[in-house]
């Protein structure tokens, strides 16, 4: 059996890890029916920083074919990745492309896979924010719609694509990223030296990330949240924010500066977990780091009106404060530990639970 990954950008390659170790470990364990695994990256994410190091420090196979698409508007992208992928489908003819998330990338692989009746397997399905003018929302639905296999992180993502007739090839099989923190955070204890590096007390300072264009792209918002930011530093919270190159690049274009939080370059996987683990407080419009803080049990304001992981609202843990300062400014001073860690991401067997299920989903 051949798979055919498709990744592109940073949370995609988090997710990958532990799909490459399972299938590994399925070709190491004798049983009769091998996979052979093509890596495909777009180049959505090409900076060193987001891609190469990431492969590095995880210790993923270099990818086998690297399409190198990089930036662009969105139609443009996308239909580079599509046009590029499609070339590598009708070279490799795999009996599975696997993608994953809500990026553009997710949205080629799957429509170049299906436009060529080759079936596809969407990780990370059916979670829904419900507002449209998202493109990752809009990746989202389309690539569940194309989608023969829909391996879902929680039960709310079973009940959104049942609410949109969505109800074979269904699969509740946990969260990759619950996968790859288990696996990575002690790594990272032994081997990241971030809080050294910024000299940094642990439950001492906040912890920021910006990089959707809802915000990024629009002046207001994001003036709104470099304010807060530097509010909640200038009252003794000292707030790091590793500067994702979408965001430094708009700053610069809309003239912005932060006066007291404390910028840096952006960091690797295991530094980014090291310094989730111990921050006093989360401040992200990520849909990764929301749920990061959440396994680490570490109080999370989302800079967004909407969120798809409403398990980590509704336990407490995480507050939406979308982009208003004084809004950011009371949800960063109220928050609270919430309720203790439930199994609601799976048993951190996810990777594991989807190839089982492309294997025998092959034979059918």
């Amino acid at each position: 059996m051949k798979i055919l990954n498709v990744v592109g950008a940073r949370p995609q390659f988090v997710k990958l890890g532990p799909i490459l170790k399972a299938i590994e470990e399925h070709n190491q364990s004798g049983v009769h029916c091998r996979i052979q695994e093509i890596l495909v990256h777009t180049g959505q994410h090409y900076d060193k920083e987001l891609s190469k190091i990431f492969f590095d420090e995880l210790s993923l196979k270099e990818p086998d074919y690297n399409l190198g698409v990089g930036s662009g508007a969105q139609g443009f992208q996308t239909g580079e990745m599509l046009k590029r992928t499609e070339g590598v489908l009708l070279n490799e003819k795999p009996d599975w492309v696997v993608v994953y998330g809500d990026t553009n990338s997710t949205l080629a692989g799957a429509l170049a896979a299906g436009k060529l009746q080759i079936r596809v397997a969407h990780v990370e399905a059916g979670l829904r924010s419900f507002n449209r003018t998202m493109p990752e929302e809009v990746n989202r639905v389309l690539t569940d719609h194309i989608s023969n296999l829909l391996f879902c992180p929680t039960q709310a993502a079973i009940t959104n694509l049942a609410n949109e007739g969505i109800v074979h090839g269904v699969h509740h099989v946990g969260d990759v990223m619950y996968d790859s923190v288990l696996h990575y955070a002690n790594l990272a204890e032994k081997h990241a030296l971030i809080l050294k590096k910024l000299a940094l007390d642990p439950r001492r300072y906040a912890l920021a990330t910006v990089h959707r264009a809802e915000n990024t792209d629009d002046s207001t918002r994001l003036e709104n949240i470099l304010g807060a930011l530097d509010e909640i530093s200038a009252r003794g919270l000292n707030v790091v924010f590793p500067l994702h190159p979408r965001t430094r690049r708009k700053m610069k274009e809309f003239g912005l500066l932060l006066n007291h939080a404390k910028a840096i370059e952006p960091v690797s996987y295991l530094e980014m977990l090291l310094l989730e683990k111990n921050a006093k407080i989360i401040l992200t419009d990520s849909g990764g780091v929301q749920k990061e803080a959440f396994f680490f049990q570490v109080p999370c304001v989302t800079l967004r009106d909407e969120t798809e992981w409403l398990e980590t609202v509704e336990s407490g843990w995480n507050q939406l404060a979308g982009t208003d300062p004084k809004r950011i400014g009371r949800a960063t001073q109220n928050a609270q530990s919430g309720d203790d860690q439930t199994d609601c991401y799976g048993d951190g067997r996810a990777a594991s639970k989807i190839v089982d299920v492309l294997i025998r989903s092959n034979w059918k």
